[in-house]
This record gives C-alpha cells, structure tokens and sequence, in this order.
C-alpha cells in the first residue's frame, strides 16, 4: 500500500508538472525553462529516491527513517505549493496562486516546529453508576504514541511531557502504545531516565502498539523481532512501569476496586491495522475470571477493537492510540476534520455509546512526515466521577 501510494503521488506529480510545462513554460525564455527544471525534476525524484532506498536497505534503521520522515516533509514543501499554483492558475488566478503556494510554505514550517512541539492537555468528565465511591475523582493520565526514533530534540521533548503530566498530579497513568518507532535500542539509557521519572500513587501502566512489536525491523538475523519486543517489555518495566500484554490487574482505593485491562497489538495484523473493522481479539483471555459487575478499564492500542471490548461487556472507559489525527485536522464551526476520517469511523477524542466511553489520543510524537497541524500533541487528563 505504501509503495503503491508513493508511486500514485510520484506520477501524479509529474503529470502535473508536464501539463505546466506545456501550457505556461514551453514557448517561455530558456532562462525561465532552465529554473523551472532545476526545481521540479530533482523534487519529482526525491520520493521514488526515498522509496527504493528503503527497499534497497537491508534494515530499516532508526537513522534511515528519521532522514526518510525530513525527506518526505522536504518533498511537501517543494511539491504542495506549486501544485496549488497549477490549479489557481488553471482557473486563471496566478496571483490567488502564488498566495495560497506562500501559504502552504508557512504552514508546513509551523508545523514542522511550533505545531510540533506545542503540547496541550485535554481535561474531560467520565460518569458512571458504576464507579465505586472510593474511585469518585480519579484522575487518569493518558499518553500515546511517542514514537521515540523518530524524535528531534528526544531529552527536550521528553522533558517537557513528563513535566506536564507530572503537574497534573495523576491517580493513575496509562500509555496506550508505541513507545519507540521501529526497534528497542531507541527506548536508550536516556530515554528510560527521564521517562522512569513519570509516576503515580497507582502506578504507571501501559499496553504494546504495532511500532513496539518489532513488525518493522527488516533485518530480523541481527536482531529478531521477538528479541526486540522482550527488551522493549523488560525496559519498560525498569522504568517501573507495567506492561498489560493480554491481561488484567485490580486496582484497590479506600476498600473499593475496579479492573484495568491491556490488550497487546497482534502482530499478524500488521496489514489490517488501519481496517474499519479486525478479527476477534483475544478478549477471553483479556478477560478471564474478570467481574463483570466491576467497573473496568480497558487500554488498547487500536481503538477499531472498541465495539469487541463493548460486546464483549466491558471497557466502561476504553483508551486508545495509533490514529494521530494522520497529524493533520482542521477545526471549522465547532467541528473537527481529518484525512483520518478516510479510514477510521472512530479517529480522535471522545466518543459515548451508551455507558461506554471511549477515548482517542492523538499522540505526541510523530511518523511519516515531521510535523503536526491542528492534531496537536496531546496529554489527556480523566477525571472519573460516580453518578446516578
């Protein structure tokens, strides 16, 4: 899907750039032609080049894929502005055009930078007749998808969110997957300090996304995939944090308790992980000898396998990752839009069915391109209360 993808937007661009040559630039002076080209040809390159460098390579390193992310933002910045210049032009306004390209450069820069970085905490309510009395005001910290490889500034960035939570003064913190990006070198000594810094009166718990699985290392002879996930699980746990992989703890306040469940990503959904709909989760095992008349917690890295976790009569509250927003949303009229919308029914933020609540977090860090618009990076703050 990838490859496929890269190459539609590597033909359509240079399509575009044909019918521009043809229509404005071939009868131009040959000043004219000479920089038009040495523009468009080394840009129409730079992804197919990005592309079969990465299937040529006989790993995907961290390096290559933090170098393959400022590529493709490079190839934005480049390509997106003059092809909304093709399309005003086209409509016969150039100087609309040139605007709208400026803006796009300007957009692009922000969140290549302040979009980036700029943390913001969401606070929200969740009610339930179900929550014991001893749990009325818990406050739950939700992180999600640090995607620690592909960091620019790691001690920065780092820095700055566990001060943020830490300021929140959580109950209780749950990270909802991906923590590193392709292999677990990137969780280093570093990293492991100033995130073993986060902490809670119930503990710091966490479940495994699809980057944390090792789904992504290409050259599994130096070091298999298994080996990877072991060493990502066992230095989480030096940090003191808990890995949910497939199970379920209580948590005990003031006589009262509820459970907090984890479901770990399934590595043979590697291809189905952005499908509207996945097969039966393993929740029997998830949910075995679990109460049902406990109030319960659920985290989960996909948040497609929410209507599995509702039938399966649990997830009062349900957390969950992966989607970012696609790092890009737009807010217009109280109302929020993203490309995410494409492939997901539930993308970012809240969403209630019934008793059931779910939310979506957007993620911190980054993949794919550098930058975010709009789907900032985000802590969640939860505050569960009891109500009739």
């Amino acid at each position: 899907m990838l490859f496929s993808t890269i190459l539609i937007l590597a033909f359509a661009t240079s399509a575009a750039d044909y019918a521009c040559w043809r229509r404005h630039l071939r009868h131009a002076s040959p000043g004219r032609r000479r920089l038009f080209l040495l523009w468009v040809l080394p840009s129409d390159a730079l992804l197919p080049a990005i592309a079969l460098t990465g299937f040529l390579l006989r790993d995907n390193t961290t390096t290559f894929m933090l170098w393959a992310m400022w590529l493709l933002w490079v190839w934005m910045l480049l390509v997106l502005p003059r092809i909304a210049w093709y399309l005003l032009a086209a409509l016969r306004r150039p100087r609309t055009g040139l605007v709208a390209g400026a803006g796009i450069v300007a957009l692009l820069v922000w969140g290549a930078t302040s979009g980036r970085t700029h943390l913001r905490v969401t606070r929200t309510e969740v009610c339930s007749p179900r929550l014991p009395a001893a749990f009325d005001g818990l406050r739950i910290v939700q992180l999600s998808d640090i995607h620690l490889g592909t960091l620019v500034r790691p001690e920065r960035e780092l820095h700055r969110i566990v001060d943020s939570v830490s300021a929140l003064r959580p109950d209780l913190i749950l990270f909802t997957g991906d923590l590193v990006n392709i292999r677990s070198s990137e969780l280093d000594d570093r990293a492991m300090r100033l995130l073993g810094g986060l902490r809670a009166p119930l503990g710091v718990f966490s479940v495994l996304g699809n980057h944390d699985v090792g789904v992504y290392i290409k050259d599994t002879v130096a070091q298999p995939r298994e080996a990877s996930l072991a060493e990502v699980v066992a230095r989480q746990e030096a940090m003191g944090w808990r890995v949910l992989a497939d199970t379920t703890v209580y948590l005990v306040r003031g006589g009262d308790s509820l459970s907090l469940s984890g479901i770990s990503f399934d590595p043979a959904l590697r291809k189905q992980r952005h499908d509207a709909t996945l097969p039966p989760a393993p929740l029997d095992i998830v949910y075995r000898d679990v109460p049902p008349s406990l109030y319960n917690i659920t985290a989960v890295h996909l948040p497609q396998l929410w209507d599995q976790i509702v039938e399966a009569g649990y997830g009062d509250l349900t957390l969950s990752g992966h989607v970012h927003a696609m790092q890009a949303k737009l807010h217009l009229f109280g109302r929020s839009f993203s490309p995410a919308q494409l492939l997901y029914t539930n993308w970012s933020g809240r969403y209630d069915d019934g008793p059931h609540t779910l939310y979506i977090n957007d993620g911190t860090g980054y993949v794919g391109y550098p930058m975010r618009l709009g789907a900032w990076p985000e802590i969640t703050l939860i505050t569960l209360r009891t109500c009739e």
